[in-house]
């Protein structure tokens, strides 16, 4: 018995990684329903970030990733324009699922869906996944080519 009816989480999801797919692991070992916020171009370029791939190719490749990984589970992605979507209107959203480096979202959610009436989420922090070399993977890292998608350093050939 899932503990959520629903739950949220967000992400660019350029490349998709092994972080990714903990994260998605997680929402769905504990919900019936994830709802995916895939961030737009547009939030994207405003928060920093320089995407390799654009949204209609992230979003095929992460229903991908999904069918893959976590075939039959019921999920929907959701075109996020800022940074909460529908887990700050939805009130049948019960938690949201961040890695550490993103948990404090978690609050300043609450904070939205307190002024919206609606209840509190519960906060389900994923630890972020390391590399082989102890730190984070993250889709930069795996553009910089520091790291391939599974955390694993480049071969060197001799």
């Amino acid at each position: 018995m899932p503990q959520f009816k629903t739950v949220a989480l967000g992400g660019t999801f350029d490349i998709i990684h092994r972080g990714h797919l903990e994260l998605l692991r997680k929402a769905f070992s504990i919900s019936s329903k994830v709802i995916i916020g895939l961030t737009s171009d547009e939030l994207a370029i405003r928060k920093g970030k320089n995407p390799v791939n654009k949204y209609s190719r992230r979003e095929t490749l992460l229903s991908s990733a999904i069918l893959k990984n976590f075939p039959n589970s019921s999920y929907e992605i959701s075109k996020l324009v800022n940074d909460f979507g529908p887990a700050a209107i939805e009130g049948e959203v019960e938690a949201l699922v961040t890695s550490e480096e993103t948990s404090h979202q978690g609050d300043i959610l609450n904070d939205l869906r307190k002024q919206k009436k609606l209840p509190p989420v519960a906060v389900i922090v994923v630890p972020m996944v390391m590399a082989k070399d102890g730190k984070r993977i993250s889709s930069t890292r795996i553009k910089n080519f520091e790291i391939d998608t599974e955390g694993n350093l480049p071969q060197i050939d001799n």
